[in-house]
């Protein structure tokens, strides 16, 4: 019978949204206490694929992803979305916002995924805790990047695939260096 052996450490990544500069910058500082430093930010790129968090957060959005310096194992990633849908509300209420104003996608890469935590159900969701499920977003090989059916158009996007991977290859020398 086969042990069980623990999982290898995962490179924490967390995606903002939101169509204003000062949520951007609170989220940040916020993510970096919780979470420590950043390695490794992205460009702002529009968010102009879908318009679901329009009604909530206003039009012309835009997202960044953060890529933090130190790994996490990666049973924690329910508890992380839990905190980060915490972290939103604080931010509304601090900004004394009507409305959600900025919306935080955290996940983590290992070598060989792109594990993104939501609060929505589907067929090829986990469950993690407390209704938060693990979506499997992206597929890695040595040098290049597979979309599944369900990857959201965004992650589709060649801007979306360089961060990801530039995050892999740091990811990997973290792990060479362990």
């Amino acid at each position: 019978m086969a042990q069980p052996k623990p999982f290898s450490p995962a490179k924490l990544i967390c995606g903002i949204i939101s169509s204003k500069e000062l949520p951007f910058k609170k989220a940040e500082e916020r993510l970096v206490q919780l979470y420590g430093s950043v390695d490794i930010t992205s460009p702002l790129f529009k968010f102009n694929f879908t318009d679901y968090y329009e009604k909530q957060m206003g039009k012309n959005l835009k997202r960044k992803f953060l890529s933090f310096a130190e790994l996490i194992i990666p049973e924690k990633l329910g508890e992380i979305k839990l905190q980060t849908n915490e972290l939103e509300e604080e931010i509304r209420e601090e900004l004394k916002e009507s409305r959600r104003v900025v919306n935080l996608d955290p996940g983590y890469l290992t070598q060989s995924a792109l594990i993104m935590a939501t609060a929505k159900d589907f067929a090829h969701r986990i469950p993690l805790q407390h209704g938060i499920y693990a979506h499997l977003e992206l597929l890695f090989s040595k040098k290049s990047i597979k979309t599944l059916d369900w990857t959201y158009p965004d992650y589709r996007t060649e801007e979306y695939h360089k961060f990801f991977m530039e995050v892999r290859r740091t990811y990997l020398s973290q792990l060479a260096n362990l």
